[in-house]
């Protein structure tokens, strides 16, 4: 196993299975698509973050750390997970959350209140900042703070998602499915660039094709690719990428992060009514309306496409009519 070596808190529910999606490729007059479960990862009802937070909370653990520090938008899935990691550890959590508080406390924010994180607000002032100043403030009072990076994607976070792509390819294997494009919502950069090192050093041929939720495609390609030289070297493998090697499609970014479109109101609607699957409205939401468009222009066709679903299913109730097409 390419992580063997890494200090590794067992958290996810592995391996998250591979379902059919026929009723909605009948739908769209499209290609075989299957759905990868990673909503079902577990952690505070499951999500990519958990499969990262393995190796995150490992090191953390092994570094005999006291409370975990991460930060993110007020209805923050990475946040979230974090939190419950925390709870399940036994340590301390302290969210740093862009923004003032709302009126109101749904969706990921009640969990995080819940899971008993302290929730922190940086208002205007710039997160990462926000983030390094909680920590120093918690080591000045005796704590031991192991930072989390945002989205969990630094080296340790990746990680996470070159095991999972292990783990895909032996599934792939296992059931003889032959997989053509893998598409998923990339931000952050973490899960994408997992998978590319997992799919450089397993063979996988396929597509990796990361739908941008928040960000011009030169721009994460460019993030994602470094960060992938980061993991490939610090797991001693002999891979190197660059940005053009970084599939990443940006068409899909609507009126910006978090703001809810027709299409990403359509995606979510038909996911629930013809899969039984619920999609959250930032991430998932917006790549499965990026894997619709894709379908119907027919830029997929004949080929067996995996939807990755990375979670985020608490987000919908931070949400509330604004993902309904009917009320």
């Amino acid at each position: 196993m390419l992580t063997a070596k890494l200090n590794r808190a067992r958290i996810a529910h592995l391996p998250t299975p591979i379902e059919p999606m026929d009723r909605l490729s009948a739908h769209l007059g499209g290609p075989r698509l299957l759905v990868k479960r990673d909503d079902e990862t577990g952690l505070a009802t499951g999500g990519n973050k958990a499969r990262k937070l393995e190796f995150l909370v490992g090191q953390a653990l092994a570094d005999n750390a006291d409370v975990l520090v991460t930060g993110g938008a007020p209805q923050s899935n990475h946040a979230r997970q974090t939190a419950a990691a925390a709870a399940r550890f036994g340590l301390g959590a302290v969210l740093v959350l862009r923004g003032q508080k709302p009126a109101t406390c749904t969706g990921n924010l009640l969990l995080n209140m819940l899971l008993g994180a302290e929730i922190r607000w940086a208002g205007e002032r710039d997160l990462d900042q926000s983030i390094d100043q909680a920590a120093d403030e918690l080591r000045h009072a005796g704590r031991r703070p192991a930072v989390v990076p945002y989205g969990g994607s630094n080296m340790l976070g990746a990680a996470g998602y070159v095991a999972a792509m292990e783990e895909l390819v032996e599934q792939q294997a296992h059931s003889k499915l032959a997989i053509d494009v893998i598409v998923f919502a990339s931000s952050s950069g973490g899960t994408q660039a997992g998978l590319m090192v997992g799919a450089k050093q397993c063979g996988f041929a396929g597509r990796v094709l990361g739908i941008s939720v928040d960000k011009p495609a030169g721009a994460l390609a460019t993030r994602v690719a470094t960060l992938a030289n980061e993991t490939a070297g610090f797991l001693e493998l002999p891979w190197a990428f660059a940005p053009a090697d970084i599939d990443v499609n940006d068409h899909y970014l609507g009126g910006g992060y978090a703001v809810i479109g027709e299409a990403e109101r359509e995606a979510i609607n038909l996911f629930a009514r013809i899969e039984g699957l619920l999609l959250d409205p930032v991430y998932t939401g917006r790549a499965a309306a990026g894997l619709i468009d894709l379908v119907r222009r027919g830029d997929l066709a004949g080929e067996t496409v995996l939807f990755w679903h990375t979670g985020g299913t608490a987000g919908l109730f931070g949400f509330g009519e604004q993902v309904l097409t009917r009320w």
